[in-house]
């Protein structure tokens, strides 16, 4: 952080310190750290967040009639427009309607949310069929991503969910996910058992009905 910055932070009241986020988070367009937000405005990440909870409170608030809500995540937050304004967005931007995931593709985004870290074979195991076009296609709209391996023969590929594939389906954290009649520790080994039967992707229906770009 330059000298000129801190000191104008140091001489700030906390309502600038707000606004200073607020003009963050609008210029980005795109999730923002905690870790940045704090290395910039020179205040601890407990502070940062405290200071986006309460501003999440006002902007979220039904009661507000901002057409923008101020969403946060495990380690990030961002703006982002209200459901009900985005015909007008469309319109107003020339912006058509992306492609909705196929039931395939829901299949598998939902074994992954719901047991995460998975290979690839523990998908195609849950779903009986090959999953690798789905797979494939998560990874592509960057919903799912590969961070380590399994410590096993082959040394495969884990799977988990993106920070977008909360932002897409409106949820702050895995643990917002909708319940399921099973839970993860309920579904057997590997087997070829039909996702419906366990209901993931009822789960997430139940949260959106299309997955959009």
């Amino acid at each position: 952080m330059s000298t000129e910055v801190q000191n104008q932070i140091e001489s700030i009241s906390p309502q600038k310190i707000t606004a200073a986020i607020e003009a963050i988070l609008y210029a980005a367009g795109h999730p923002v750290e905690y870790s940045k937000l704090s290395e910039v405005l020179g205040l601890s990440i407990r502070d940062v967040k405290n200071m986006i909870e309460a501003m999440s409170s006002e902007y979220n608030s039904e009661k507000s009639k901002r057409g923008v809500m101020l969403l946060m995540y495990p380690e990030t937050c961002q703006f982002a427009t209200k459901e009900e304004f985005l015909p007008y967005i469309r319109e107003a931007l020339g912006i058509k309607r992306g492609g909705n995931l196929s039931a395939s593709t829901m299949e598998a985004l939902a074994v992954v949310a719901y047991n995460q870290p998975v290979t690839r074979s523990y998908v195609d195991a849950v779903r009986g069929v090959d999953s690798s076009y789905a797979m494939t296609s998560l990874i592509d709209k960057g919903l799912i991503e590969s961070l380590s391996r399994l410590d096993a023969p082959g040394r495969p590929m884990l799977y988990t969910t993106t920070d977008k594939f909360l932002r897409v389906f409106g949820l702050r954290s895995l643990e917002d996910l909708p319940k399921t009649e099973l839970s993860p520790s309920d579904i057997p080994a590997p087997e070829a058992v039909a996702v419906e039967e366990v209901g993931f992707t009822a789960g997430l229906a139940a949260i959106a009905e299309s997955t959009e770009e």
